[in-house]
């Protein structure tokens, strides 16, 4: 079968593998059929991790596929019935596992494609417990977006900030794959919405999106932006996953009482934090990684009522690495999904 292996710092091979055997007891193999890429690849690629992986690893975080076939003791499933897997080799014993809290595993595994072997291949077997079945008149482009891109921004906005209908939110970079989701989720439920983008090209499709404010952060501050829309009141939820570069930015566009969620550090992973501001205003500040399994369901629901992901380009496997170069570099609006087969 056709695999993309990463063997080093920005090394990623097109390689032909063996298949994987017949799955065992209590597992499923999925024929993957789309990968979605996200910045986690984009980490990898640059070569973090290194020294806790073994080297050569499948690249892909996320993805969809069929089952291809059962192992002893699956109930629930069959050849054919498309799935979108969960992106991490959870235990499935621990307390966090038993109470749906998955992302919060004692005794995970490892993320795939980051510390094994992950979905940019024909052919994985799974835990047939971490497959979610993809609704009809779902895509498999689409539902590739649903557990890490959409899945993490419903457990960012809902589990975490509480989000609630009318209530205003800032959305960094809202021409990312998890910005342009959560513009959408947000406008979905009644919110007022002001996101930041980094070219007016940008800008015009995220206005188009449904946001209500765009913010080229380039060309403005966008605290002071936010702080002017908002009457100086400032915004109830702050959806924060660039890091340094807009941290400090994003606690003064909080109002009193605000929440902040955050699941990601593209521009650095070290901010300073002013305490007073912290304990006067009584922010509450979330960190997210990942989501659980019942978000990937949530989303995929919401995609087959109508929400479906903003999808930049669908490339074959061979152009992965291209695709990363487009994540990598800020020249998307929305996800980019490798097809396979």
């Amino acid at each position: 079968m056709q695999a993309l292996q990463l063997f080093g710092d920005r090394d990623l091979r097109l390689v032909d593998l063996p298949p994987p055997p017949p799955p065992g007891p209590g597992e499923a193999q999925v024929r993957v059929r789309a990968v979605g890429l996200n910045h986690i690849d984009v980490w990898g690629l640059r070569g973090m991790a290194f020294a806790r992986r073994k080297l050569p690893v499948v690249v892909g975080a996320e993805g969809a596929g069929e089952i291809a076939a059962l192992g002893d003791g699956v109930t629930g499933l069959a050849p054919g019935d498309r799935v979108a897997p969960y992106g991490a080799l959870t235990c499935g014993c621990c307390r966090a596992c038993r109470d749906g809290r998955d992302n919060l595993c004692e005794d995970v595994g490892g993320v795939l494609g980051f510390h094994v072997d992950g979905f940019a291949r024909e052919f994985v077997n799974l835990p047939a417990r971490l497959l979610v079945p993809i609704p009809d008149g779902v895509s498999f482009e689409d539902a590739a977006c649903a557990p890490v891109a959409f899945g993490t921004v419903q457990h960012m906005l809902f589990d975490n900030a509480g989000l609630m209908p009318g209530e205003t939110i800032l959305v960094h970079a809202g021409g990312s794959g998890i910005g342009t989701a959560a513009i959408l989720m947000a406008k979905a439920i009644g919110c007022r919405v002001i996101t930041t983008v980094g070219d007016d090209a940008k800008a015009a499709r995220a206005a188009a999106l449904g946001a209500d404010h765009v913010i080229n952060y380039r060309t403005e501050r966008f605290e002071g932006e936010a702080r002017r829309l908002t009457k100086r009141k400032g915004v109830d939820v702050v959806f924060e996953h660039v890091g340094a570069e807009t941290w400090a930015g994003s606690l003064l566009c909080l109002k009193r009482g605000g929440r902040l969620v955050t699941c990601g550090s593209t521009s650095g992973v070290s901010a300073s934090i002013n305490l007073m501001q912290l304990f006067q205003q009584q922010y509450r500040i979330t960190g997210s990684f990942g989501c659980r399994l019942a978000n990937i369901r949530d989303a995929l629901a919401k995609m087959a009522g109508g929400l479906r992901p903003v999808i930049d380009e669908i490339v074959p496997l061979a152009e992965f690495e291209r695709g990363l170069g487009k994540l990598e570099h800020r020249q998307v609006f929305g996800k980019v999904i490798a097809r396979i087969g």
